[in-house]
């Protein structure tokens, strides 16, 4: 009888560079598959010898990608999939997933009242893994005058009850107290809100600041707690976290308290100036996300996060600042370490495979700015072990 080391792998992908950040591999090799699970791993660590990976053996696909890297399941904390009831949602199946990315945080789409809709369509129709932050305003994204227009909407009972109720499936509460959001209604009473029904649920908050001069960023940032995550941090309008040329004061205390900042690229919500400042000072994102939702279908380039992660670099960030970022932080921060966001043997098969391509191309920041880059472009997902998106 053969034992499970011996059958032959599903899925044999060899790559010129194996690439994951939570073990420090870095390097030709190929990774096998068995089912939905990586059943091992040929990439030397970063501190190893270089030397030519072993072979795997039989499989029942092999694909051989000598000019490309491999590299864990994208995992994007800000996206807007939603089949329906939500006026940013997309079909992550068909507009996200294709293009690396395997794992994505939905940025309040659904709130209380719709939210079990939503779980079912959404989460249980797609094959995309789909978390959420759940909005506070118990309609989510379905008011085209504002989530929070209503202020009855940011519903802290409601919002508690939905969560404590499906807390697996619910990773924390989405708050965005911008303008369009909040109409008339004061952003620091939903601040109020929304904290509040963080602290019932001990859950963190995923919260898209003011970015208007009406209400300073430290008067925001000092109310944050440790864990709680700023999505758009590096957006150019007002409060935005430069100025004079320097990442403000209120900034770095927040990172300081333990408060997480993440890109959240959005359609206007980045900036190369801005970026460029606070990455010259070492201020770097904790995680980088699309922000992809219904606007950028038919976008050309398209949206996705090699795209994005394309744009970052031009702005100065370093490659391998970047990687981890997409990959085990993002992966960390939702509880799912041990599932997702690393090549190693027993994990869930969700791969993405890349391509550099030198050649520089013009990167448009949300104001229209243009840097020249070379890009990443996405050849390859595997989810759960099945391939479902590639040239």
């Amino acid at each position: 009888m053969s034992t499970q080391s011996e059958r032959p792998f599903d899925l044999v992908i060899h790559a010129g560079r194996v690439l994951c950040p939570a073990t420090g591999r870095d390097g030709p090799g190929a990774v096998g598959v068995r089912g939905d699970r990586i059943a091992a791993v040929t990439a030397p660590a970063a501190s190893a010898p270089a030397h030519a990976a072993p072979e795997l053996g039989a499989a029942r696909q092999t694909l051989s990608l000598p000019d490309c890297i491999l590299l864990p399941g994208l995992v994007d904390l800000h996206a807007h999939p939603a089949l329906s009831g939500s006026k940013y949602g997309i079909d992550p199946d068909t507009h996200v997933l294709p293009y690396g990315s395997t794992t994505l945080l939905s940025q309040g789409d659904a709130g209380a009242h719709n939210w079990a809709r939503y779980k079912a369509e959404t989460i249980g129709g797609s094959r995309t893994r789909i978390l959420m932050a759940l909005n506070l305003s118990a309609s989510g994204e379905s008011n085209e005058a504002g989530c929070f227009a209503n202020l009855a909407d940011a519903d802290v009972d409601a919002c508690v009850d939905t969560v404590m109720q499906d807390p697996e499936a619910i990773w924390g509460i989405a708050m965005n107290v911008g303008p369009t959001n909040c109409g008339e209604n004061d952003p620091r009473e939903i601040m109020s809100r929304g904290l509040a029904a963080a602290e019932r649920t001990g859950k963190p908050l995923l919260i898209g600041q003011r970015r208007h001069d009406d209400w300073s960023l430290a008067e925001q940032f000092d109310l944050l707690r440790p864990g709680d995550v700023v999505t758009y941090c590096f957006h150019r309008r007002g409060g935005n976290p430069v100025a004079d040329g320097r990442v403000r004061d209120c900034v770095w205390a927040a990172r300081e308290r333990g408060v997480l900042f993440d890109l959240g690229h959005g359609f206007d919500s980045f900036s190369y100036e801005v970026a460029a400042t606070a990455i010259g000072e070492g201020f770097l994102p904790d995680t980088i996300s699309s922000d992809v939702y219904v606007r950028h279908v038919g976008a050309s380039p398209r949206h996705h996060m090699p795209l994005v992660m394309s744009k970052i670099r031009a702005a100065g960030m370093d490659e391998a600042d970047i990687w981890p970022r997409v990959t085990s932080r993002p992966a960390a921060l939702l509880g799912l370490e041990r599932e997702i966001g690393a090549l190693s043997p027993g994990m869930c098969a969700d791969l993405a495979v890349l391509r550099w391509q030198d050649e520089p191309q013009t990167l448009r920041d949300g104001a229209g700015n243009e840097r020249a880059g070379g890009v990443w472009e996405p050849v390859l997902t595997v989810r759960g072990g099945e391939i479902v998106g590639g040239e």
